[in-house]
């Protein structure tokens, strides 16, 4: 998720370099194929938060890991986003990445389309790989997509085989075109199951006001008040905000929260709310971004974009905490299953 501001120039430069000194992994020998390009360093321009909170920019981080524990020789060069962030800022952070040699460099978010545009002219044998976004069009830029949709349609259908009040909620972070995608997808699959059911909707903030990815209290506010409404499981697709619907539903009984992107109940910071996460929306953005490396050493690299669904492993859905019981799951595959084939075709917008 994204969350640009603006900062002065020169704290940027001279933080990201501090940075780039420290932010590397390093092994043996570098690692090449015959056929594909030589890849030594690989570069990875955070959204906020970074890989050390879970989730979204973790993924990412993890897909270059991948690639590297079975490549002797291979660098990582990491560097984060600030608060303050611009388009200036960002692209900055990318020249910086491919001044030092990373190649390719993946670009955690569509916040940097912009800049990838910018910087993706002025380094044409880079290749970058820009999360969420397919718009930028040069030959040396892949779009790594999602299916957001697809994995939101199976967790509404859980929230509506979950529920007792036939109301189930949305909040999302930013109304954007790609958070929509979310709430079309969940709000179908709600109503696959139960075409009654009630779906309130809500985003925290409206683009290009980006705060309501990182917003945990705004986030817990619009849960409360979903679930003094009679809702009784809120999918959350906000980034930050989405503890605040957690803290929200352990406050109040019988009541459930779906976590997005990566399993969240597996994060330390959500320990205290593990009894009542549901599910996860899983978007494995690790297959992504080492599907994109390998294309590049393996010299089947491709600009423009590909996108990862329920057919090719970028998208799923969570059964840790043991809430989901063995009927709720067969469901949940056989629409997996309808999906695939395209007997089922999930929207994208409301």
């Amino acid at each position: 998720m994204n969350n640009p501001i603006t900062k002065k120039k020169g704290f940027i430069a001279a933080a990201v370099a501090s940075v780039l000194a420290l932010s590397f992994m390093t092994a043996v020998a570098p690692s090449a194929t015959a056929a594909g390009e030589k890849i030594t360093k690989i570069g990875i321009a955070y959204d906020l938060g970074g890989r050390d909170i879970p989730g979204f920019n973790q993924l990412a981080y993890f897909g270059a890991r991948d690639y590297v524990a079975k490549n002797k020789g291979v660098k990582i060069q990491e560097l984060q986003a600030a608060l303050s962030d611009t388009d200036a800022t960002r692209a900055e952070r990318l020249r910086l990445l491919a001044s030092a040699g990373a190649n390719p460099i993946i670009a955690v978010g569509f916040t940097y389309a912009s800049s990838v545009a910018i910087v993706g002219k002025e380094f044409p044998k880079v290749k970058f790989g820009v999360v969420d976004d397919s718009t930028v069009k040069l030959p040396n830029v892949l779009g790594i997509t999602f299916a957001e949709h697809e994995g939101s349609y199976l967790v509404g259908a859980i929230a509506a085989m979950k529920s007792k009040s036939g109301k189930v909620g949305f909040i999302g972070g930013v109304q954007t075109p790609l958070i929509v995608k979310f709430n079309a997808g969940y709000a179908a699959g709600a109503k696959k199951i139960n075409p009654k059911v009630k779906v309130q909707s809500v985003y925290l903030s409206i683009f290009p006001d980006f705060s309501g990815f990182n917003d945990p209290a705004k986030g817990e506010e619009s849960a409360k008040g979903m679930f003094d409404n009679g809702v009784d499981v809120v999918f959350s697709a906000a980034g930050g905000s989405g503890a605040g619907a957690h803290k929200a539903a352990i406050a109040k009984t019988g009541v459930w929260s779906i976590g997005v992107d990566a399993d969240e109940y597996y994060f330390p910071s959500n320990a205290s709310y593990n009894e009542i996460i549901l599910t996860s929306m899983l978007k494995n953005v690790n297959v992504g971004v080492l599907d994109m490396i390998n294309s590049m050493a393996k010299g089947t690299f491709k600009a423009g974009e590909k996108n990862f669904n329920l057919s090719n492993g970028g998208i799923g859905y969570s059964t840790a905490g043991g809430n989901i019981d063995a009927k709720t799951k067969a469901t949940v595959e056989s629409l997996i299953k309808d999906i695939k084939a395209g007997k089922i075709k999930v929207p994208t917008k409301m």
